[in-house]
């Protein structure tokens, strides 16, 4: 009576990854080292948060990897239009700047991974799958810190002219990016200012960003 034959597995799907990081060094360093995994390929790279949405929607990943800071857009900002534009994209967030504001921002975004850059490669390619099977992580660090920092004072509408005006702009230039009079551009400045306790705009926009609330 002859055996039947060895049943053999079905192969593995690999899960598909976008990196995205503005510095080229890191980028290279993590898409070689996950490279490695069997189970895991990196099918795009961008350099900025457009760039990023851009590949993300050209290439339809699984799970975006993306820095907090870039040129363009945010890894947030990103992961805002990515929940609406490719809702079966897992989102994380790989960051050298975590702060507690950061962290929230991102959980609101739908984020589902939020993780420094001084993971180990073995240690974000778990990550990685944790989020792509609909699960989350938090660097524990970050997660104590954002309890212990409470919630931003200001308003969504607040931040949002506070960012507006970190780079200097004049108050006509960021009344007319966000759509509102100059009157209106002061109060908000003034009122987010009052909040943080800072003498100024200049100083509230260090504050808040030293806090991660813009």
């Amino acid at each position: 009576m002859s055996q039947a034959p060895p049943s053999v597995p079905p192969p593995v799907t690999p899960v598909r990854i976008l990196l995205a990081d503005d510095e080229h060094l890191i980028r290279g360093a993590f898409a070689a080292l996950l490279g490695l995994e069997e189970d895991l390929t990196v099918v795009a790279e961008a350099a900025s948060g457009p760039e990023a949405l851009a590949m993300a929607l050209a290439h339809r990943p699984d799970v975006a990897v993306l820095d907090l800071q870039m040129p363009g857009a945010d890894g947030v900002k990103v992961a805002t239009s990515l929940r609406t534009e490719l809702p079966g994209c897992r989102t994380m967030i790989v960051t050298s700047h975590g702060r507690p504001g950061h962290l929230k921002r991102a959980l609101a975004a739908g984020v589902r991974g939020f993780v420094p850059k001084t993971v180990s490669a073995r240690q974000l390619a778990e990550i990685i799958r944790t989020v792509h099977a609909g699960n989350r992580h938090v660097d524990p660090e970050l997660a104590a810190d954002a309890i212990s920092a409470g919630d931003s004072p200001l308003t969504a509408r607040e931040a949002e002219v506070l960012e507006l005006a970190a780079d200097g702009a004049p108050i006509a230039d960021i009344a007319a990016w966000a759509s509102l009079s100059q009157g209106t551009v002061r109060n908000y400045l003034s009122s987010a200012a009052s909040k943080l306790g800072a003498e100024n705009r200049h100083t509230a926009v260090r504050l808040a960003r030293e806090r991660g609330w813009v």
